[in-house]
């Protein structure tokens, strides 16, 4: 075993760091309060390559490996979740499955202007009725000739309405359940796709969250990644990678809550000293600082288990799963630290606070997890 990060490692993280200080902390309470869009800021983070960390330089992308990409979410997801979920969705959803499953002709197309950040993706697969249920799509695809013709509705979808690109799950077959779904390209602007209103949210608030309706929208039989029926594995296998990326979002939600507790324990004085003099502070802080440890090395573990083309599906979970209760369980407890203060947005810990209740629920719910879990462990 080698816990050793690598200098490409530091230097990564280094660099992810010192950008959330000088691009991402600015703002961030204003963002949050009026539900804005970090759009410049993405826009650098593309500039940096934190968009497309791991694509193959030939498409416009670092070549990095996935403990990089953990690295720079969870330094990003310190400071602003929001920002770093659009990260994440660009990187392990979109980016990934393009560049794993598409074509030469939709790499070229769409990969290449994805990894430089130049455009969003969008992963659309949650409906109305079909969220943990993911094989209940009612969204349609109807083959006419050389096109399809999609009709539906998607819900809670991130970059909603910033993503250039989209990629859509649906229905082509409905007589063979979840072997008759399939995966299309689609682009922003085409007849009939409309955006719907964007969702006010308790945590990333800045996050570009949408419904989508698809009205008879015409999708060149050239935009579906894979063959008929490829949609639900494609899904499955891509949210695999998924849950790491918001695994390390979790992860760097409780750290930068942590961060910031520890450092107000040695400023606020209560009985004459410090607080972080006091054992009940200091259990806490124990406790904290334990979590986040532990929840760390289950992300670095699933990174590391697909960088060398493991099966790391069983790992992502147990990650997603943890870091997420950690997650949560710190920052309640960074607020409780604060004390008054922690209440006040000024201090950010009521923000984490909200933010990282989400990672409970997207990309697979904890349930759902805790399902993937349990079928490895029994078979």
């Amino acid at each position: 075993m080698n816990f050793q990060l690598t200098e490409e490692h530091l230097a990564v993280r280094d660099a992810a760091r010192e950008f959330t200080q000088s691009e991402l902390l600015p703002g961030v309470i204003e963002r949050d309060t009026e539900a804005r869009f970090p759009k410049e800021q993405i826009q650098k983070m593309g500039e940096l390559g934190f968009m497309g960390m791991m694509v193959d330089p030939k498409y416009n992308g670092g070549g990095m490996d996935t403990i990089s990409y953990v690295l720079a979410m969870e330094e990003i997801s310190k400071i602003d979740a929001s920002a770093s979920v659009s990260m994440s969705v660009n990187n392990s959803l979109v980016c990934w499955g393009l560049e794993k499953y598409g074509t030469e002709e939709q790499k070229e197309k769409y990969l290449k202007r994805l990894a430089t950040g130049e455009i969003l993706g969008a992963f659309c697969l949650s409906e109305p009725e079909a969220g943990s249920d993911a094989t209940s799509q009612r969204t349609e695809a109807r083959l006419e000739g050389d096109h399809y013709v999609l009709n539906g509705t998607k819900n809670w979808i991130t970059n909603g309405s910033s993503a250039s690109v989209y990629l859509v799950i649906a229905q082509t077959d409905a007589s063979k359940g979840h072997k008759g779904i399939s995966v299309f390209i689609v682009e922003k602007g085409w007849d009939g796709f409309i955006i719907g209103k964007k969702e006010d949210k308790l945590g990333i608030r800045g996050s570009d969250t949408h419904s989508l309706m698809f009205n008879d929208v015409k999708v060149p039989v050239e935009n579906r990644i894979g063959f008929e029926g490829f949609g639900f594995t494609f899904a499955m296998e891509t949210l695999n990678g998924g849950r790491i990326g918001i695994a390390a979002q979790a992860l760097g939600i409780a750290a930068g809550a942590y961060e910031l507790a520890l450092a107000y324990s040695k400023e606020r004085k209560a009985f004459g000293k410090p607080i972080s003099q006091h054992q009940a502070i200091q259990f806490k802080l124990a406790d904290m600082a334990t979590q986040i440890e532990a929840a760390r090395m289950l992300v670095y573990k699933a990174a590391w288990l697909k960088d060398q083309g493991e099966d790391y599906a069983h790992a992502s979970a147990m990650a997603k799963l943890y870091a997420s209760e950690v997650a949560m369980n710190v920052t309640v407890e960074a607020v409780q630290v604060h004390g008054g203060y922690g209440y006040v947005k000024e201090y950010h810990v009521e923000r984490l606070m909200r933010d990282a209740k989400i990672t409970q629920i997207y990309e697979g719910t904890s349930e759902i997890q805790k399902i993937v879990i349990s079928r490895g462990i029994l078979r």
